[in-house]
């Protein structure tokens, strides 16, 4: 396209939208990710979608009752089924969940 300005490659390529002003916004950040794509750099490791389209968040919390969850999109990631047993390893401020019968690599 030529000489032409940041603002007019990214309204011309149609990252454009409105603000509730009816003022017009330019999606830079958009337009550089999709350009990023285009030219096939892969960055940012973006959670992957759980069930319904959320993001999967990779963090979880102690509940109430001092129990841990996992939810069922990482366990369906992992492939693992009802019934499938674990060894609970404890290190300096990490649980780690060894399948039974495997090999613990770093032991």
């Amino acid at each position: 396209m030529g000489d032409v300005s940041k603002s007019d490659l990214v309204r011309a390529c149609g990252y454009v939208s409105q603000k509730k002003s009816g003022d017009e916004r330019l999606n830079f950040t958009a337009f550089y990710e999709a350009l990023l794509q285009a030219k096939g750099v892969e960055f940012g490791g973006a959670p992957k979608a759980g069930k319904g389209g959320r993001k999967l968040s990779f963090s979880t919390k102690v509940q109430f009752n001092g129990n841990l969850m996992v939810g069922k999109a990482y366990t369906a990631m992992l492939d693992l089924k009802p019934g499938d047993e674990f060894e609970i390893k404890l290190g300096r401020k990490q649980i780690r969940l060894v399948p039974l019968g495997a090999e613990d690599e770093e032991e």
